[in-house]
C-alpha cells in the first residue's frame, strides 16, 4: 500500500514537473520573440539581466545576447541553490536554457516594422506574457528578482523596492551610455507595459477579495450570504478588543463582481458591521475541497430550476 501511494505521489510530482518545463517553454519562446521582433530593432531594453544583456549585446554585438543572459545569470542561480532552495534552481536552469535557445534560434528572425508605441505596447505586452508564464510554473529568467529576496530577508527592503532602484540604474545607465535618454523612457515604459502583463499572466484578470466581517448577527448573516449569494464562509473565533467579548468573525471569498451586494447585504442586515477587505491572487483547495464545491454548486442550481 505503501509503495503504490509512493509511486502514484512520485508520478504526480513528474507530471508537474512536465507540465512546468512545457509551461516554461512556451513563456521563454514569447519572451524572445519579444525581443528579437520589437526591442533589438529599436533599441529597447527590459530591466533586471536581461536588461543588462541587452546593453553588453548593443556594445559588442547582439550575437552574443544568449550568451550574456546565461552568463550573468549564473551567480544569481549560485545565490538562489545556496539560500533559497534547488528546487527552484532546477526551474530557473531549465526556463533559462529555453530562453537562450530560443535568443539563438530567433537570431535572423525579421524584425517587425512597427512604429515605436507599436513597439512599446506589443513588445512589452508579448515579453510580459512570456517571463509571467514562466514564473507561473515556477521559472525565473531574471536573476535580481533572487537578490532582491536574499536584500529583503537582511536589511528589510521590500522586493519591489529592491527590483524597482535595480531597474532605474540599469535604464538610467542605458541612457547615460548611449547619451540618449529618449531611448531609455522608452524603453521604461516597454518594461512597465511588461510589468504589468506579466501582473495579470501570474495572477490571472479574475480578482479574487477576501473578507472579514465582524457583525452582531454572525449566525443571520451566514445563512443570507449563503443562500442568496450560493458563497461558502468560515467561522473565526474571535474577541473583541476593547469590550473582551467572545465573538464569531466571518471570513468570506468573493470575486470582484459580487463583491458590492455582500456589501449591501451585510449592511443592510447589521448596520453597525466592520469589513477588512483584500486583494487576493490566487486561491487553491484540494480534491475534497473541489469535490464538496461540485456538490454545492449541483444543489443551488437544482434549486434554481
Amino acid at each position: 500500500m505503501k509503495k503504490d501511494s509512493k509511486k502514484t505521489a512520485l508520478q504526480k510530482r513528474m507530471v508537474a514537473f512536465a507540465i512546468s518545463v512545457v509551461g516554461a517553454c512556451i513563456g521563454a519562446a514569447l519572451a524572445a520573440m519579444a525581443i528579437r521582433i520589437f526591442l533589438v530593432p529599436n533599441q529597447l531594453i527590459d530591466g533586471g539581466v536581461v536588461g543588462i544583456s541587452l546593453i553588453l549585446s548593443r556594445l559588442y554585438g547582439y550575437g552574443y545576447l544568449s550568451t550574456f543572459v546565461l552568463v550573468l545569470n549564473l551567480p544569481f542561480a549560485y545565490l538562489a541553490w545556496r539560500y533559497i532552495r534547488r528546487s527552484f534552481v532546477l526551474h530557473m536552469v531549465v526556463a533559462l536554457l529555453f530562453f537562450a535557445l530560443f535568443l539563438w534560434l530567433l537570431d535572423r528572425l525579421p524584425s517587425f516594422s512597427a512604429d515605436i508605441l507599436e513597439a512599446i505596447v506589443i513588445g512589452g505586452a508579448m515579453l510580459g506574457a512570456g517571463a509571467g508564464l514562466i514564473i507561473r510554473y515556477g521559472g525565473c529568467t531574471d536573476g535580481t528578482e533572487i537578490l532582491a529576496i536574499l536584500i529583503n530577508r537582511h536589511k528589510g527592503f521590500t522586493v519591489g523596492q529592491v527590483i524597482f532602484a535595480i531597474n532605474i540604474f540599469v535604464f538610467g545607465a542605458y541612457g547615460w551610455i548611449f547619451e540618449d535618454w529618449h531611448v531609455a523612457l522608452r524603453s521604461l515604459m516597454t518594461y512597465l507595459v511588461a510589468f504589468k502583463t506579466m501582473d495579470i499572466v501570474i495572477a490571472g484578470l479574475e480578482e479574487l477579495k477576501s473578507v472579514l466581517i465582524m457583525c452582531s448577527k454572525p449566525e443571520k448573516l451566514s445563512r443570507i450570504i449563503t443562500h442568496e449569494l450560493g458563497l461558502g464562509l468560515t467561522f473565526i473565533k474571535g474577541r473583541g478588543g476593547f469590550s473582551g467579548e467572545d465573538r464569531d468573525i466571518l471570513f468570506v471569498i468573493v470575486e470582484r463582481l459580487d463583491l458590492a451586494e455582500l456589501k449591501e447585504i451585510i449592511l443592510r442586515e447589521d448596520p453597525s458591521a466592520f469589513m477588512a477587505i483584500e486583494n487576493l491572487h490566487e486561491v487553491s483547495y484540494g480534491e475534497a475541497a473541489r469535490f464538496a464545491l461540485r456538490r454545492k454548486a449541483r444543489r443551488l442550481l437544482s434549486g434554481m430550476i
